[in-house]
């Protein structure tokens, strides 16, 4: 169990028994994207005692072209009653009829941080320019097929000025996390949300960018259209948003958008 399971658990219970049980226990079908991954699974277990309702959980981005990616889930008729991804994403679900009008709960929104392999040298990036060579220093740089890979494949290499010169050695990498590659070894530096890296074992989080070249990604839950069991789905989102589980959200490197008492 992680340090600071022990730490909220209490309040999460204390959050899910102010929701009420069920009246039926249900079994909630969840597909949550990388960057909430740490905080649903932290709250997930408090939720279940408390409410009798049991998640079936599954895990994928919340855009790209992978098998798993949220939208391609949806689109084949998986049995989802809630989704939790980047809101821009979400947002463009809800317009196309796949989500439930009104439904959009925000829970958090997310930096983007910088790791090496563990007990590599670690590059000042507290600078625009500091990132700038941490990128061009590395023999390989991985960023991710989700919102902050796509922000800095876009956007990020031209703010830093260094489109060209990391052509052949910065990569997208697809449905796997960028901290899992630079434990391999398969890249020296990488960037996600921290949120993602925070879990993953054999690298070090150098900090985040800089401000002036910051992205924060939204994250935020949703039911889906025609789900199984929608109450329930409503209850565990309210669940998940509610102030008491701020503390349990932002331990896992998020900023909780609900503040806690």
């Amino acid at each position: 169990m992680r340090p600071h399971h022990l730490k909220h658990k209490t309040l999460a219970a204390l959050a899910a028994l102010a929701l009420g049980a069920s009246a039926h226990a249900a079994d909630v079908h969840v597909v949550s994207s990388g960057g909430f991954a740490q905080a649903y699974k932290d709250l997930a277990g408090p939720y279940e005692r408390a409410s009798g309702d049991h998640l079936v959980s599954a895990w994928g981005p919340s855009m790209g072209a992978t098998q798993n990616a949220i939208p391609a889930r949806l689109a084949r008729g998986e049995p989802i009653d809630v989704v939790i991804m980047v809101g821009d994403a979400l947002d463009k679900l809800m317009a196309e009829g796949r989500l439930e009008p009104g439904s959009k709960v925000v829970l958090a929104n997310s930096p983007i941080a910088c790791a090496v392999r563990h007990g590599a040298a670690q590059p000042d990036i507290g600078t625009v320019d500091g990132l700038r060579q941490a990128f061009l220093h590395a023999s390989r740089v991985a960023y991710s097929d989700s919102a902050s890979g796509e922000y800095i494949k876009r956007q990020l290499l031209d703010k830093l000025g260094i489109r060209q010169q990391m052509e052949g050695k910065a990569a997208q990498i697809p449905a796997t996390p960028v901290g899992e590659i630079i434990a391999r070894g398969e890249a020296d530096f990488g960037c996600q949300q921290k949120s993602e890296l925070k879990p993953v074992q054999g690298i070090d989080i150098v900090g985040l960018m800089p401000r002036e070249v910051q992205l924060n990604t939204q994250f935020a839950g949703a039911v889906v259209r025609g789900a199984g069991h929608p109450e329930a789905a409503r209850a565990l989102l309210r669940f998940l948003a509610a102030p008491a589980n701020a503390p349990a959200i932002e331990a896992t490197g998020l900023e909780p958008v609900a503040a806690p008492h």
